[in-house]
């Protein structure tokens, strides 16, 4: 069995509670030091920030990638989720429907330089951005669908090309992607509205 498959097996067992809350604390941790400090966040600072030493952030994630990418997966599962509990609970779904694009923005802020890591694997790269596709078109489209059937917005707004739009707008603000970005995002959501 090689390293890969030893680790793919290890990932496929189910993990105690307590061991997944720490798992998600460092996870958490490592998308903060990746928004405040980009993808080449010290680990020392990740470790810190979560509240463990280095050596356990190595024995969960070996390698920098692997860090990154469990960031990654994890981010987009909090954002899948968050679509249907913000629509629940938000007093309308346009509003739903902003909050989760300002969640959306954040998650993208945290994915600068991932592209630079996973260039020498073209093909892991290209399954990341098929399981966020696969994972956050539904949720998005949900609620354009639901804000279109309440009359809030137009009808005629795909959730991949406003995810797209998102996407560019963010990485046109890089100079200050966080403020910038959540500006213009603002301003494309609100042009999203039907006139009253």
């Amino acid at each position: 069995m090689t390293d890969g498959e030893r680790r793919a097996a290890r990932a496929d067992r189910p993990k105690r509670a307590d061991a997944r809350r720490n798992e998600e604390a460092l996870l958490d941790a490592a998308a903060a030091a990746f928004t405040a400090a980009g993808v080449e966040a010290p680990v020392r600072d990740i470790a810190a920030r979560a509240g463990v030493g280095t050596a356990t952030i190595y024995r969960h994630f070996p390698t920098r990638a692997d860090l990154i990418i469990a960031v990654y997966r994890h981010q987009v599962e909090a954002l899948a989720a968050a679509g249907p509990e913000l629509l629940a609970a938000g007093p309308t779904p346009y509003a739903a429907l902003g909050r989760w694009i300002d969640l959306f923005v954040d998650f993208l802020v945290t994915k600068h330089g991932l592209a630079a890591v996973m260039q020498a694997d073209a093909a892991g790269f290209e399954a990341l951005h098929a399981y966020f596709l696969d994972r956050l078109v539904p949720v998005c489209g949900q609620l354009l669908d639901a804000a279109a059937a309440a009359d809030e917005i137009r009808a005629d707004v795909t959730a991949l090309a406003l995810m797209r739009g998102v996407g560019n707008l963010c990485i046109g603000a890089e100079g200050d992607a966080h403020e910038d970005a959540r500006r213009l995002v603002a301003l494309l959501v609100a042009g999203l509205r039907l006139p009253k």
